[in-house]
């Protein structure tokens, strides 16, 4: 039964290794560079905040 599981637990690690690196591949392709690096949601989060001291 242990050994069972291991397999099963091995087997749902390849797969999700699989899905992560298909991931990685798909918006590696989709996006640019500058998309992916870019921090213009914490741009306007840091402008909308405002914090009184």
């Amino acid at each position: 039964m242990w050994m069972g599981l291991s397999y099963v637990c091995w087997a749902i690690s390849v797969v999700l290794a699989a899905w992560m690196l298909y991931d990685w591949f798909k918006v590696d392709t989709t996006y640019s560079e500058a998309v992916l690096t870019s921090s213009r949601e914490g741009e306007l989060e840091a402008v909308s905040e405002k914090h009184r001291i």
